[in-house]
């Protein structure tokens, strides 16, 4: 059974394009998945054990999912990365009917993202002003100024080299999902304090003049997606926050600010490398919610 889902792990790689980190969790929820019906497949736990995969089996596999309290956005995922390996078997020819068709989800409504107001983003950027001009606080202050200028994902980040970011221009190329490549302007605030960090902080934690990454840890290696999550919710409670503050909480906020400043949708959709429209569509309800309290507010008759 391995056997096939590394063919459809090598699928989601080379033929979709996937992130590692989207295959890790295809992977992960596949093992779960073998686990389950290994002892109910017993000696038909093989590379033929898909075949003989039934849709009571799976319906099993949901009640377990629900009776371990997984949350709703949870078991939906989960079932769709058996649906999705199911489809990949069949138009592979390695099994003939596919169990996973009618196999309800659980109804998710899509949560609206959440976001910091400007105030609150001021705060977080001034966090690093505290370590001075030391080279890891200038590395985090370029950090925070420029998730939060681009509204880039966090592995979009740390896979920048130096040559990725024109300082003269104020561009940033970036490679975003599915490899494909967008170049994201920079206000001139980013473009300084990135400026001071490669002249000035760089140099100090570099190790190897080999190495390009432009976002460096204390070992002069490229800095890691967990590293930068640690950075933040440093900076996070240092600032008093109390709630998770996580690189897409940035993100979510560059997006609805924008919005908020009366940015096209389509303008933010490309900023932000969406595929689809209707993933940055969710945006605009916290922008409508933000038009309403400014009309309560504003409006004398208003209630």
């Amino acid at each position: 059974m391995k056997q096939y889902v590394q063919q459809f792990l090598e699928f989601l790689t080379a033929e979709k394009g996937f992130s590692t980190n989207t295959r890790d969790a295809y992977q992960n929820d596949l093992n779960q998945l073998m686990t389950f019906l290994a002892p109910r497949l017993g000696s038909n736990a093989t590379s033929d054990g898909w075949s003989k995969t039934t849709r009571a089996m799976l319906s099993d596999y949901v009640m377990e999912l629900r009776d371990r309290d997984y949350a709703p956005t949870t078991v939906a995922r989960k079932i769709a990365a058996a649906k999705s390996f199911f489809n990949f078997l069949v138009n592979e020819a390695l099994v003939t009917e596919d169990p996973t068709e009618d196999l309800a989800s659980p109804k998710v409504g899509r949560p609206l993202p959440k976001h910091l107001s400007h105030q609150e983003v001021e705060l977080l950027l001034a966090q690093p002003d505290k370590k001075g001009a030391s080279p890891d606080g200038l590395r985090d202050k370029a950090l925070l100024q420029l998730v939060y200028a681009t509204g880039m994902r966090v592995t979009e980040m740390i896979s920048l080299d130096v040559g990725d970011v024109n300082l003269e221009s104020g561009m940033v190329r970036c490679m975003g999902k599915g490899s494909k490549e967008r170049i994201i302007p920079m206000h001139q605030e980013a473009v300084a304090v990135i400026d001071t960090y490669v002249r000035q902080g760089r140099p100090g934690l570099l190790r190897s003049i080999l190495e390009p990454a432009l976002f460096l840890n204390r070992r002069g290696q490229r800095l890691t997606r967990q590293g930068f999550w640690l950075i933040l919710k440093n900076y996070a409670a240092e600032a008093g926050f109390r709630s998770k503050i996580t690189p897409h909480v940035l993100r979510h906020s560059f997006a609805t600010h924008m919005l908020r400043g009366g940015a096209p949708l389509r303008n933010v959709q490309e900023l932000l490398g969406h595929a689809n429209i209707s993933t940055t569509q969710v945006y605009t309800h916290l922008t409508s919610d933000h038009v309403r309290q400014e009309y309560d507010k504003a409006h004398p008759r208003a209630t």
